[in-house]
């Protein structure tokens, strides 16, 4: 139990790391959340919350005594900017699926409907499989620059890249749409 464990600050006068960390938790929950609940609405302020106080605990030794609640702030607001940007590439990016879709949609060509049932099932994947399909097909990268985007192996990248191409045609033939083996095009990409 931890509890009947030695600390190995025991005897020095410091309280050890749980006591540490739950002081500074019990001190600084609430204002922790008031804040990210006046920055991001009751609904995420929770998981802020939680994160802000992961980082506090693996970085418990690097938070200064006289400035507690300044730092995390700091760290709930690194963390509400971080998820700000990845809910605006989200949106950003999904903004532009919808907008191929409607110019695909109107597009008066041999591909339109391949096209449109591409970029709906490309709309479909997770998010970790539209990078690993785009970053190749779209951005141009080679597969060596794509698995160092991703901090993976180019033998790893070769296996996402393999599992979401399947994931993405079983997403084609869900829409019932069989594409042609010839080149869809995106507005100036080439899909596959």
């Amino acid at each position: 139990m931890l509890d009947e464990r030695l600390s190995p600050t025991e005897g020095t006068g410091l309280p050890n790391p749980h006591e540490r960390f739950t002081a500074l938790y019990n001190t600084y929950q609430a204002r922790v959340y008031g804040y990210a609940a006046s920055r991001a609405g009751h609904q995420l302020a929770e998981e802020v919350v939680s994160e802000t106080f992961l980082v506090a605990w693996r970085r418990l030794d690097s938070i200064p005594d006289h400035a507690q609640l300044p730092w995390l702030l700091r760290v709930a607001r690194n963390i509400l900017r971080d998820n700000f940007r990845q809910a605006a590439r989200r949106e950003s990016l999904e903004a532009e699926l919808r907008t191929w879709m409607e110019e695909a949609a109107t597009d008066v060509g041999e591909h339109a409907t391949e096209r449109v049932a591409v970029l709906r099932a490309l709309a479909g994947l997770s998010e970790a499989d539209k990078e690993i399909l785009t970053l190749t097909t779209w951005h141009g990268l080679s597969t060596t620059e794509a698995a160092k985007v991703l901090g993976c192996t180019k033998a790893a990248f070769f296996v996402r890249l393999h599992r979401a191409r399947r994931r993405l045609q079983s997403a084609i033939e869900a829409t019932g749409t069989t594409p042609s083996r010839k080149p869809v095009t995106v507005p100036g990409r080439k899909l596959r």
